[in-house]
């Protein structure tokens, strides 16, 4: 090997060594202020209701509670019978059956004594054709169901949007429970600010978790150890990230398993896209995208207290296929609105949102892979003093 070709390859892996350091240096930084921010959030929260600084109101925002649903025979109604136990007056239920294989209209149809109805159904976002509707009589509120065309989660939610009675609409999965109070707590920011077009709640793995009627009866950590170390994970997100981009509007997802909109705003920009793996993720930056060109003021909050729980893949398999769809989703949202990337247009939104889900989200397995890899080929190509590390790691210890 020539000495200029050595010189070259020191001089890359050098600059690789350098990008490390500083993609490193951005990761921890943003790991400390979200847990500094979180923690200090947290605990104000908790120092104002200790000292009955919260106001308690009994003003509550019309919601329709939407449960898309696909082969869910097993959970779905549990599910329902879950939300009909929370404290809240004003809401409604509606079940889209997005073509099941299943008995799942079945199960809720016996367990409720459904019966069937004509409804006029306005279509104000595009989805499939519906083949009947049920309703429930004698129940706490209103309990749809619409049996529909398969067309994807984003379709039925679409069917759900165009049924919906009320100005707000909550999506959650049909194998979620609501915690009893999460609706109080999810329209809490809607009362404080008109400007408020969507709130995201905490999700939480409710995998050995028992529950009865919304309430946590007995709780510790899963037995499995990939749901254990999802509980973790969650817990970064929903007590420290998210809690931090919400202190500027920087909120980029709303996870799909629990989240709060205003109607007239989703169809204003087209609902849920239909083509898209991460519908949740993709309207949520739609919206962002939607109120900055059209000069509105807008605000999409978090409520960390809103808590919804949910099941959490145990099995490798299940894993790898949850996370390669959220993958695919978050890639395909941030390449359809890239213009977003560092433009001043859009604020904190540009410069902070995007490059953290870009480098930090979207491409940091690449990395990762790379770092690794360059590391072999370093070691392969003999430079990296491997006995100077372990004197070093001795003297350190000593």
């Amino acid at each position: 090997m020539t000495d200029g070709l050595m010189d070259a390859i020191k001089v890359f892996f050098n600059g690789v060594g350098v990008f490390f350091i500083l993609y490193l240096i951005g990761y921890s930084t943003f790991l400390f202020l979200a847990v500094v921010v979180g923690a200090s959030t947290l605990y104000q929260t908790r120092q104002q209701i200790l000292l009955k600084n919260i106001l308690k109101q009994d003003y509550y925002v019309p919601v329709s509670v939407i449960v898309p649903a696909y082969n869910e025979e097993r959970t779905v109604v549990e599910t329902v019978r879950s939300l009909l136990a929370l404290d809240y007056n004003v809401y409604e239920i509606i079940v889209v059956d997005d073509g099941s294989k299943d008995e799942t209209a079945k199960k809720l149809i016996d367990a409720f004594d459904m019966y069937p109805i004509r409804r006029p159904i306005r279509r104000q976002v595009k989805c499939q054709p519906e083949e009947f509707v049920y309703a429930a009589l004698g129940q706490k509120v209103p309990l749809t169901l619409i049996r529909k065309q398969n067309g994807g989660k984003a379709d039925a939610l679409n069917m759900g949007i165009n049924v919906s009675q009320f100005p707000y609409f909550i999506c959650i999965d049909a194998d979620s429970v609501l915690q009893y109070d999460s609706l109080r707590e999810i329209v809490r920011p809607v009362l404080e600010d008109d400007n408020v077009i969507a709130v995201g709640g905490s999700i939480r793995p409710c995998n050995d978790v028992e529950l009865e009627n919304g309430r946590v009866k007995r709780y510790h950590l899963p037995a499995n150890i990939l749901a254990c170390m999802q509980v973790l994970e969650y817990d970064r997100s929903f007590l420290a990230a998210r809690i931090l981009f919400d202190k500027f509007n920087g909120s980029l997802i709303i996870s799909g398993a629990f989240g709060l909109f205003k109607k007239e705003t989703v169809i204003a920009c087209g609902g849920y896209d239909r083509t898209t793996l991460g519908e949740d993720m993709e309207l949520v930056v739609k919206l962002h995208d939607y109120c900055v060109s059209n000069e509105q003021p807008y605000l999409i909050h978090y409520a960390v207290d809103a808590i919804c729980w949910s099941q959490v893949p145990e099995s490798y398999k299940d894993l790898c296929k949850q996370r390669r769809r959220w993958h695919v989703g978050l890639f395909q949202s941030l390449y359809k609105h890239r213009r977003m990337i560092g433009s001043a247009k859009y604020g904190a939104l540009g410069y902070v949102s995007y490059i953290y889900f870009l480098l930090y989200e979207l491409l940091s397995p690449y990395i990762e892979v790379f770092g690794v890899l360059t590391m072999a080929v370093a070691y392969a190509a003999d430079l990296i003093n491997v006995p100077s590390l372990i004197n070093l790691d001795f003297a350190d210890v000593q």
